[in-house]
């Protein structure tokens, strides 16, 4: 009698959304591979649908800025799906990827703040700024931890986490207590890796000290 699977663990919401949606966007890069399209015009095409998506959001029609978001958002495990049907073995996929999503972030919170501009919410503009540079930094120390031989997928705001936040905050309505919740998660998923760092490199440290 065999003994059943250990469930699955996840370090982020990303890589669970990911195992349990693995069959299906596979399935779809598949038939995207099949039909010639290239995962790197599916990214560029995605930052195009956020870019129009900040518009609507800056103009005041966060609804329908958040149904766009929502209609594009599946784009973002496409691109990767079509890279691996077609076996891609180089890396600029991933940095040409990753590069784009820092734009669209960028994009998404100039939106917000605008809007919040226009309303003349001072405050709420400042709190997109600070939401900004921390999804920033978040993605960074991500970037920078690599570099240096760790993996720092770790935190409690990663980009699935803002991703939903956004979505929710533009569909409800609630956009400044969404934008309030953003600065403060993402700068505490950014401590949460600066943290990790230090521990991670003293303790490779401590073991090839003498």
């Amino acid at each position: 009698m065999t003994s059943p699977k250990p469930s699955p663990r996840f370090n982020t919401l990303t890589d669970a959304v990911r195992f349990y949606t693995g069959g299906l966007t596979s399935y779809l890069g598949r038939r995207l591979y099949a039909l010639h399209v290239h995962p790197d015009l599916i990214t560029f095409i995605g930052l195009v649908i956020v870019a129009i998506a900040a518009v609507v959001i800056a103009r005041g029609n966060l609804f329908a800025g958040g149904l766009i978001l929502l209609a594009g958002t599946p784009l973002d495990a496409l691109d990767g799906a079509v890279a691996r049907a077609m076996q891609r073995t180089g890396k600029f996929g991933a940095f040409f990827d990753s590069t784009l999503d820092r734009y669209a972030d960028g994009f998404i919170f100039m939106g917000l703040a605008y809007y919040f501009s226009e309303a003349n919410n001072h405050v709420a503009m400042v709190v997109s700024v600070l939401a900004l540079l921390g999804s920033l930094l978040v993605s960074y120390t991500r970037a920078r931890a690599e570099g240096l031989g760790l993996d720092c997928k770790i935190g409690l705001f990663t980009r699935m986490e803002r991703t939903i936040t956004i979505l929710l905050m533009l569909l409800t309505g609630y956009v400044e207590i969404g934008v309030w919740i953003l600065a403060i998660g993402t700068h505490i998923t950014t401590f949460q890796r600066i943290w990790y760092v230090h521990r991670a490199l003293n303790e490779r440290e401590r073991g090839v000290s003498p």
